[in-house]
């Protein structure tokens, strides 16, 4: 069992199944999305800024980004734990793991910030 403090949920398990239900939620957005580009015959600004505006995409769209964020962050911390050890990177792995996940969380965060910011000023 994951029990390490910089896990997402500090269980293997859970983590598994956040993984999941994200990539669930990601494919549903991308459903959403393309379904719109199938049935909007004139797609310009105007119609594009009243589907992502609408209170209800903004909605999907923030749970889009969160789950996008906790899926990568699974995935990554899971690479960094796997392939940042001493065996493989010498006797600093955990330096250079913990400085690897430091600049994970920062891009991610960078990412969830200007990602709301976006679609929520549209």
């Amino acid at each position: 069992m994951v029990t390490n403090v910089t896990s997402l949920t500090r269980s293997g398990l859970a983590d598994f199944v956040v993984q999941r239900v994200t990539a669930v939620i990601m494919g549903l957005y991308t459903l959403c999305v393309v379904g719109f580009f199938y049935v909007t015959s004139d797609v310009d600004y105007t119609a594009l800024r009243g589907y992502f505006g609408s209170f209800g995409m903004q909605t999907f769209t923030t749970l889009t980004v969160l789950s996008a964020a906790a899926h990568a962050w699974i995935g990554l911390w899971t690479v960094g734990t796997d392939y940042l050890r001493p065996h493989y990177v010498g006797r600093h792995a955990a330096a250079i793991r913990l400085t690897y996940q430091a600049g994970v969380l920062a891009l991610l965060f960078f990412f969830v910030v200007w990602s709301l910011q976006l679609f929520w000023t549209l």
